[in-house]
């Protein structure tokens, strides 16, 4: 009988994020989101990062009475994330893609909306409160329910928000982003929780956002393979990768990546464009070597 060695690896850093973000309900926000960084740091320690995280937690549960009411938890918390521990949004550097890597944000203390709330998510799992994030336009936010009230909090500050404040919010985004003034819009709308895959597809499109304004091909298409991962079903991220992965020279990967979309998307405004793209793809063969 042929034997074959035990092939013992580890896994590479797209293969690990595939396995964490594999079910929703085995989904880690935490651990999914500070995966995100191997493409950065490749030999980054997954494990040691939340075990940094459960260190702060253990050290805020030893100061809550085993009675703390809700309200309690949260004003603790709150106070010992921001005004002890120091977390705060990084507004000398906002787009700075660090922001986006949980561990680096545990080291600076820095970060944006949503790399904030999903640490402050965490560490009010481990006090015994259901903090949900919040996918609103512009600026990630987080809630949780206080008795019969609910409490809608900015990460970047700590400050509970107030419904007018929120408008406001709201507003910004609504001139910021073109939409008409007569477009009504209910606010309870943008309240929604978002899920953990939801939360990582925001942390992943804010770099790719910022990988594409920056022209940086190899690190945008790290992001676009970890969001064809997260999000199987959403063609246009196939549709995405292509285009990245045709500048950069992978002719056949492309073309498979253009022609999953059209399959999925004859009628997209954008299907004519990329027919003939796909066309010129598949006449270009494999690239030359060099």
């Amino acid at each position: 009988m042929t034997t074959h060695p035990l092939r013992l690896s580890a896994p590479t850093p797209l293969e690990y994020f595939a396995t964490l973000v594999a079910e929703d309900a085995s989904l880690n926000l935490l651990e999914a989101a500070i995966s995100i960084a191997q493409d950065e740091v490749p030999g980054l320690d997954a494990q040691a990062v939340l075990a940094e995280v459960d260190t702060l937690a253990a050290r805020l549960r030893q100061r809550l009475p085993a009675d703390a009411s809700p309200a309690h938890r949260l004003r603790l918390l709150t106070r010992y994330f921001h005004a002890e521990l120091g977390f705060a949004g990084n507004v000398n550097n906002y787009y700075e893609r660090g922001n986006s890597y949980i561990h680096q944000v545990l080291e600076t203390r820095r970060g944006i909306p949503i790399s904030l709330a999903v640490i402050f998510i965490e560490l009010a799992a481990q006090i015994g409160l259901r903090v949900q994030g919040i996918a609103f336009p512009g600026h990630f936010l987080v809630k949780l329910r206080i008795d019969a009230h609910e409490v809608v909090i900015d990460p970047f500050t700590g400050q509970s928000l107030s419904r007018g404040r929120l408008d406001e919010f709201l507003q910004a985004y609504r001139q910021g982003s073109g939409l008409p003034d007569d477009v009504e819009l209910p606010i309870e709308l943008f309240l929604q929780a978002a899920a953990p895959r939801q939360i990582l597809a925001r942390m992943l499109r804010n770099l790719k956002e910022i990988h594409r304004v920056a022209d940086d091909l190899p690190r945008l298409l790290a992001v676009q393979q970890r969001l064809v991962l997260l999000l199987p079903d959403e063609a246009a991220e196939r549709r995405d990768r292509g285009l990245v992965l045709e500048a950069l020279g992978h002719w056949p990967m492309a073309a498979a990546d253009l022609a999953h979309y059209l399959e999925r998307e004859p009628q997209a405004a954008d299907a004519e464009a990329l027919r003939q793209r796909l066309q010129s793809l598949r006449e270009r063969g494999d690239p030359p070597l060099h």
